[in-house]
């Protein structure tokens, strides 16, 4: 990754350890500075996952819908629950029912869907556990899934490496600097960190109905392929160095 960086220098720069002083640097003929700003970015694979669970359910009425969404709600959070999923890690998004709106005018088509109830979670879980999670959630009738937010589980690390990175990078610009003024580069007398401002999609199936004929299954189909993304963070580094 290609850093960016700017360079400004002082020539007669008081020093100073002080942070609140080192911002403000006062010229005087004692002492010189270059400061530089300069900006790098690390990146590490991804190994925690936010998936997004849910369903949507039509009926004529919202009795109807509120109760075959129950059982729908119901078994989906058992089945995640009894493949292991820890409780603290689903959180309820939302859940509504209300009035299907419809873009047709077709009375006779609308009536069987009038009313729709959706409801949806969050499941937290290790990358890899991404599409066991999707798998059984849709076995058990969560017909709306599919959006994941990717993160990684030490965001400090990984901000604290490409902090590191772009000090590395503003050392060596303003070693060039130096040389260039026909200086030496002296101790780094002040620094400060700045990180800048984290795939999806949803599953669609068509929304099942509860009750009516027994209709034969067909095997169960294999999870689907969800393969991981590279986090990457930045951090923008100002940097004030002495000159001798």
């Amino acid at each position: 990754m290609i850093g960016k960086f700017s360079i400004g220098f002082v020539l007669l720069g008081a020093l100073s350890t002080s942070p609140l002083l080192a911002q403000t640097i006062t010229v005087n003929k004692e002492n010189r500075t270059i400061a530089v700003t300069a900006t790098d970015s690390a990146t590490a694979p991804a190994d925690v996952a936010s998936v997004d669970v849910g369903y949507r359910v039509y009926a004529p009425d919202g009795a109807t819908a509120y109760a075959n969404g129950s059982k729908i709600s119901n078994a989906i959070i058992k089945a995640l629950l009894d493949a292991g999923i820890n409780q603290k890690s689903i959180q309820s998004n939302d859940q509504q029912l209300d009035e299907t709106r419809f873009d047709d005018s077709d009375k006779e088509a609308r009536t069987p869907r009038r009313y729709t109830l959706s409801q949806s979670w969050t499941v937290r879980v290790p990358t890899e556990s991404v599409a066991k999670v999707l798998d059984i959630a849709v076995r058990a009738g969560a017909n709306w899934s599919g959006h994941i937010d990717w993160s990684i589980s030490d965001d400090n690390a990984l901000e604290g490496k490409a902090a590191a990175k772009a000090l590395e990078r503003a050392s060596a610009v303003a070693a060039n600097m130096a040389k260039g003024l026909g200086a030496k580069l002296g101790p780094l007398v002040y620094a400060s960190n700045q990180v800048p401002n984290r795939f999806g999609g949803m599953l669609y199936t068509e929304s099942a109905s509860i009750g009516g004929r027994a209709v034969p299954s067909p095997p169960p189909p294999t999870p689907l392929a969800v393969m991981g993304k590279e986090i990457e963070k930045s951090a923008t580094v100002y940097a004030v160095f002495a000159i001798e």
